[in-house]
Parts: C-alpha cells; structure tokens; sequence
C-alpha cells in the first residue's frame, strides 16, 4: 500500500512513533509527512522516526494535508473511514482530483499480527498490569472493608498509574456483587463486606501498548486476585468455576490455523452446557495492541484463521442480574505450538 492517509492516534504512533490529539499523517510512494500544530511541533521532531518530515502549519491540519496532496498528486489514496467526520471528509476531498479508496481498519489489519518488538512490550505491560493488580490486592486487603465502589475505583486508578509512570488502558471496572452482573459496571456508593464477591477489571499502558485483565475474587482475610478462589455463597463458587473451566476450554485450542469462532465456541458451549446460555452474552475476546480494542476478534461467528504472533484476550463471563456477574480474563500470544498467557 504506497499511498495512504491518517487520523487515528494510534494508527499513526504505529507508524511513526508519535502522535498527539490534532494531526494527519500521510503516506505517498514511500514518502511520509506528519502534519500537526505549533504545540506539537517540537515534540514531534524530537519523537517521530527518521524517515518521518514534520510539518508544523500556522492553519488547520486539513487545509495544510490539501496543500501538500495538490503538491504530491497521488492518483489514489487508501483511507479509513472510521478516521475523518463526514464533515472533514468532505473538507479534505473536495475538488482535490484524488481518488479517495475507503479501506476501513486497514491500520488494524496491518497489525494485527505482532512484531517481535510489539510482542515484547505487551509482555511487559502485562507484568506490570500484574503488578498492579497485586499492589491492589494488598491495599484492598488491608483497607478495603466498608469502602464504596466509588472509593476503590479511585485508588485502583492511583494504583495502576503508579505515579503516573504508567497510563491506563480504560478506566478501571471495581464491582461488588450484583453491581458485577453489569459487563462494564460503573462504580456506586455500594460498600465492600466481608464474603462479598469483587470483580476487577484493568490494564496499563507502557509506551503505548496495553494490558487487560480481569479478576474475580471473595473479600476476606485472605483476599487476592489468583485464579484459585473459595467463596462463601455456594452459587458463586459453582458459577465461578464453571467461567474458570470455559477460559481453559478456550484456550487450550488455541493454535495458528483453528478459526477464531472456534475458541469463542469452545468457551461459549461449555458454559451453555452448564445452564447459563443467555448469561453469556459478549465475545470471548478481542485483540490487544496499541488500541485496547484490536483485530482478531473473538467471536461466535469470526472466521479469521487465528495466526502466531496474534495477541489477544480471552474472557469468558456469566452474568447473573440482580445477584452477581464472573469474569476471568487473561491476554494471550498464539506460538507456533499453542497459546502462551501473558
């Protein structure tokens, strides 16, 4: 793909090592240009790679990216359609004479099989979003008692910014009980009790790659965030180790070659087998990279031929309303042998 045109922030941190919230980046017959405002301008000269020219414009991003492709004049551009307004598009692309290809994700597609580089950062954002979900453990073990939803989520987002050396991957999931039904809960008043049933749900950023995972565990002398939990309310430990075997399930087929829905399958027809169909009602997974959201996605009908060097999550989940909600996450790499947890 010779010529090609940005907007997403990720998308183009992938290709040129910066990016920042007002930019374009453009690509034509292997000549890339980074356009961006005086705020950025220094930053980007001092970040992007090498073979990246910074253009700093006094006017806005999108007249400057028609200036420069009235200069190039590329027949064709690839762009995704997910990256530009209605409104932008039409800004940009009006009377130009360029052929504008809609390619939607075609950055996501590009990555969705991991360098080695890449691999080796998201191994360490899992180390320290491992990290980070000990050093929550222990404060919530010592202090968590009576605590307000609202009260832990704060210090889980002090925790895992961990003094702002880290960013977060999404804002942090803490519910208790009933609230961990919710997929994607939203902290409330509702205070933590001894034999009560969390759901943790976090992830950082280290230079820009993500970590995700999800824990969930009961609070009480011996409160942490293994795998291996004993929960006071039978219920719960039955739905509990029905989510745990469902995540084995999945992952122990994971190998280049099975398609995507496969995994999903093997997750989701365990859990239905034991009786919680419709309370599985998201995807088993999505891919992990620069975007906490990547390709492949793990599905019940994604047909993507699962390849090594795929990153991705597998978390299956059984989400019982108005009493309590498991989920058990974890991100792994695809080897040429199987499936290695990060």
């Amino acid at each position: 793909m010779k010529n090609y045109i940005l907007r997403d922030e990720n998308a183009v941190f992938f290709e040129c090592g910066y990016s920042c919230d007002n930019e374009i980046f453009i690509c034509v017959n292997g000549y890339k240009f980074f356009i961006t405002d005086a705020r950025y301008a220094i930053e980007a000269q001092e970040f992007a790679k090498s073979d990246v020219s910074i253009i700093c414009t006094q006017t806005s991003v999108i007249k400057e990216a028609r200036f420069l492709l009235r200069k190039l004049k590329p027949k064709n551009l690839v762009f995704d359609p997910f990256d530009f307004s209605y409104a932008d598009f039409n800004q940009l692309s009006s009377s130009l004479g360029v052929h504008f290809i809609q390619k939607p994700n075609f950055s996501k597609l590009k990555r969705i099989i991991k360098s080695q580089e890449e691999i080796q950062l998201l191994q360490q954002a899992a180390k320290f979003g491992e990290k980070c979900f000990d050093e929550f453990a222990d404060f919530i073990r010592k202090n968590g008692e009576n605590m307000s939803e609202e009260e832990l989520f704060f210090n889980a987002n002090l925790i895992f910014r961990q003094k702002n050396t880290l960013g977060l991957s999404f804002e942090p999931i803490v519910a208790i009980n009933e609230n961990a039904a919710k997929a994607h809960a939203l902290p409330s008043k509702k205070k933590l009790k001894y034999g009560d049933l969390l759901l943790v749900d976090a992830g950082v950023r280290y230079k820009k790659y993500c970590s995700d995972r999800t824990r969930t565990a009961c609070f009480d002398e011996n409160f942490n965030f293994s795998k291996e939990q004993k929960f006071k309310n039978q219920k719960q430990q039955d739905v509990y180790e029905i989510v745990k075997q469902a995540q084995i399930k999945a992952i122990n087929i994971i190998k280049p070659g099975v398609k995507a829905k496969e995994i999903d399958l093997a997750a989701r027809n365990f859990i239905a087998k034991a009786g919680y169909e419709k309370e599985f009602f998201h995807s088993t997974g999505h891919g992990v990279g620069i975007d906490i959201h990547e390709f492949p996605n793990i599905n019940k009908r994604e047909e993507t031929i699962i390849k090594e060097g795929m990153i991705f999550s597998v978390e299956p989940g059984i989400y019982i309303q108005n009493e309590f909600g498991v989920r058990i996450e974890d991100v792994v790499l695809v080897t040429k042998d199987g499936a290695l947890i990060l």
